[in-house]
């Protein structure tokens, strides 16, 4: 079931029950774009499509919505792949070992050796947010958000992985830090972790 809901003169969001949802409808609708459609922009629960309202409208980017089959993304059909080296030493390690009942060694193994993906962009200007099928490092956010998470810093929250491209408030749990640039205003793209890459975490 979806909703579709205006978002200005020229754009939808379109809501989700679902993460598996919203990836396998934007590859759908990434592979098949209507003419007049600008920009598609998934996030968690949701996709926000960006149109020109000069070359199509509302009914017919709802119609083309509607109409989208889900595509399932497999093994052969996976984006670029990247490695990522980790110095486990968050300071939320030990709790996350706690909460997960893995451990230290457990956690750092669960998270090295998963095959993790990146479903979306948010958050901050390259904050890729990664999944994976290993539901035992699926943890809370901090009930204490920091004020400042170093550059680098890996971290859990809720079924997500992710690395901080700069230094910002953050309430995940952090696990590690790695000294990989994920993003670069002088790189292009600035962004390392696009959409449909491949990660792997490897231990520093």
């Amino acid at each position: 079931m979806i909703t579709i809901l205006p978002a200005g003169e020229s754009a939808v969001l379109v809501e989700y029950d679902e993460l598996p949802s919203v990836l396998g409808n934007f590859r759908a609708l990434d592979a098949s774009r209507i003419p007049g459609v600008i920009d598609l922009i998934p996030a968690a629960r949701t996709i926000l499509i960006e149109y020109d309202n000069t070359i199509t409208g509302h009914q017919l980017v709802e119609k083309w919505v509607r109409g989208a089959v889900p595509i399932e993304l497999t093994a052969d059909e996976s984006g670029p792949a990247v490695e990522i080296p980790v110095r486990y030493d968050g300071a939320d390690l030990a709790e996350v070992g706690k909460l997960t009942g893995l451990g230290v060694d457990g956690v750092i193994d669960a998270h090295t050796s998963a095959t993790w993906a990146v479903a979306f962009i948010g958050f901050a200007p390259g904050f890729a947010y990664l999944t994976s099928s290993e539901t035992r490092l699926e943890v809370p956010r901090r009930s204490d958000p920091r004020r400042q998470v170093p550059t680098g810093a890996v971290g859990l929250a809720g079924p997500f992985s992710g690395v901080y491209p700069r230094s910002s408030p953050g309430g995940w749990q952090l696990i590690g830090t790695t000294e990989l640039s994920v993003w670069d205003a002088e790189r292009r793209p600035p962004a390392l972790l696009l959409p449909g890459t491949t990660v792997t975490f490897v231990r520093a």
